[in-house]
């Protein structure tokens, strides 16, 4: 086994349950920055990989999310 995470390469699906919902994708290694971002309107799905590049991703809106891992819903701010 390569000394990538074990994560790395694992889908994730965002559906987005309203419009304006962002998607940020954020980097790897010790300075964590955003470097990528995408707006959905409702109904529109994205299907995002982790990479090496990418580590997290930070969900803003109501969308339902699903991984390997289970299910979720963010929700909008109040």
């Amino acid at each position: 086994m390569d000394n990538k995470s074990s994560l790395t390469g694992e889908y994730i699906v965002i559906k987005a349950m309203e419009d304006g919902v962002n998607v940020i994708g954020l980097t790897r290694g010790s300075d964590t920055r955003f470097h990528h971002s995408e707006k959905l309107d409702k109904g529109e799905v994205m299907i995002a990989q982790f990479t090496e590049h990418t580590s997290a991703m930070k969900v803003r809106g109501n969308a339902q999310i699903i991984t390997s891992h289970g299910e979720i819903e963010s929700e909008s701010k109040k």
